[in-house]
């Protein structure tokens, strides 16, 4: 049996104001952006050389998915971008303008730091090292 997951819908208030952030702070792709209706588009985005899983970015289509919007794990660190150098993405995204909310740190499954997207979701910007074969690229 093989499966993966594919995709994870992440609530966003407006999907060009979504892409925009992603593409131009993050430098994640856009893999696809179909209309689906008047309110809807199948819109996905990935990091660059991502191959197994992207995000679908999901307009919040009423007053209760609108309450998720930025908190959709409660608080927690909800997503894990992983990048083969720490340092040159973690300058370049305060460059940007990115908020991190816990400054890098060493542990001891690699270098990591806590930042948050445009509507307040925490995501772990992370560089494994060799020592943990669980969080490898």
């Amino acid at each position: 049996m093989k499966q993966r997951i594919a995709h994870i819908a992440l609530l966003v208030n407006d999907y060009d104001e979504a892409i925009k952030f992603y593409t131009e702070k993050l430098d994640f792709e856009l893999k696809e952006d179909t209309k689906l209706g008047e309110t809807k588009r199948w819109v996905m985005i990935a990091p660059p050389g991502a191959k197994e899983c992207c995000l679908l970015l999901a307009k919040a289509a009423d007053d209760k998915q609108r309450a998720y919007i930025g908190n959709q794990a409660g608080g927690r660190v909800f997503l894990f971008l992983f990048t083969d150098d720490f340092w040159r993405d973690y300058n370049k995204m305060l460059e940007r303008g990115i908020h991190f909310v816990r400054p890098p740190k060493e542990e001891k499954y690699g270098i990591v730091a806590v930042f948050e997207d445009l509507y307040g979701n925490l995501w772990d910007l992370l560089e494994p090292n060799d020592k943990n074969k669980s969080v490898q690229l």
